[in-house]
């Protein structure tokens, strides 16, 4: 092995050396090797990966995008697929077979399901965050109850934001990894514009 290929290894805390480069093996076969250490990771993950993360266990002759291209093409008519969402992939169930899982483990409704306000408060933090309480009753016209704030936060859908500049500095309100998640979305860029919006998200 070169000099320069070694330098390309990585080091784990016990001193043991992770070979990403593989360059003794056929061209082939570490492409393969490269998707299995991709796929791998991605399935442990319970959270999207981000393209740092996996290019941390390929080499440098390694496109992370034309990796997860030929992952995805070999998951064609599974249950489950590759997608991009939040700022990285991760590995989701179809969404036709969500009936058949409910059915098997006995999950009942997992109860993501909004009622129109909260629907409606979602969408205004979505688009106006970060925001607080009082600018919520301004786009309201009336206060947005506490207990529907926390609901939104036990979803995982909603969190703290930064100070706002208002007297008293009341805590503000952005969504989450999880709202991005939920609503299929890579980043707050890719929210609808509002005016085309029809019932904020689907």
């Amino acid at each position: 092995m070169t000099v320069a290929a070694k330098k390309r290894k990585l080091t784990d805390e016990s001193g043991a050396v992770f070979d990403r480069e593989l360059n003794d093996l056929p061209q082939e076969l570490r492409w393969r090797e490269w998707m299995g250490r991709t796929e791998a990771v991605l399935f442990a993950s319970a959270s999207p990966v981000s393209r740092e993360d996996l290019a941390r266990v390929v080499g440098q002759g390694a496109s992370v995008e034309m990796l997860i291209e030929d992952i995805q093409a070999e998951l064609s008519g599974r249950p489950y697929e590759l997608v991009q969402v939040a700022g990285g992939w991760m590995f989701r169930t179809r969404t036709q077979f969500a009936d058949a899982i409910k059915a098997a483990a006995a999950l009942g409704d997992q109860s993501l399901a909004f009622t129109e306000m909260e629907m409606g408060v979602l969408c205004a933090i979505a688009y106006h965050q970060p925001i607080d309480r009082a600018g919520l009753k301004d786009i309201f016209g009336k206060d947005v109850s506490r207990d529907l704030l926390a609901r939104l936060r036990y979803k995982d859908l909603i969190a703290s934001g930064p100070r706002s500049p208002r007297v008293g500095a009341p805590h503000t309100f952005v969504t989450t990894e999880t709202f991005l998640m939920t609503f299929d979305l890579q980043s707050l860029r890719d929210l609808p514009e509002m005016d085309l919006t029809v019932g904020c998200l689907k």
